[in-house]
């Protein structure tokens, strides 16, 4: 299964641990792959940077490890799907990487609950889907 964490879900994941960094460890484990692009991994680090204070040495090491974890995609653009223009970045990464989900807490994403027959789902719902596979 070939998943996208929305830039949400891994801030999340690094910096309150719950239920995101759980999934975290699963995607670690195995238990399925992530995609992601340059521009996700570009936010993620800007946002732990400059959103949350985070060291930007922390924050440049916290993207190459999941830039290790991660497949690598180079999306091509969308036309515009939802108001907001990264939104439409984390779609277009999700498509080229031909995800079976995109697992988000992005309210206007989840919205559209599903995108070229792909679920966008939250974390909690990724993790029932996650819990009732063999």
């Amino acid at each position: 299964m070939r998943v996208l964490l929305d830039t949400n879900v891994l801030v999340s994941a690094i910096l309150f641990g719950g239920l995101p960094r759980e999934l975290l460890r699963r995607a670690l484990r195995g238990d399925f792959a992530v995609v992601t692009s340059a521009h996700l991994m570009r936010e993620f680090e800007e946002v732990l940077r400059d959103r949350f204070g985070v060291a930007a040495a922390v924050a440049q090491a916290a993207r190459a490890e999941y830039e290790l974890l991660a497949t690598l995609v180079q999306p091509e653009a969308l036309p515009r799907i939802v108001r907001d223009a990264d939104d439409d970045q984390v779609l277009a990464a999700a498509a080229a990487g031909y995800c079976d989900a995109l697992v988000t807490g992005d309210r206007d994403l989840l919205s559209l609950g599903s995108h070229d027959d792909m679920p966008i789902i939250t974390p909690r719902q990724f993790e029932e889907q996650l819990a009732g596979s063999p």
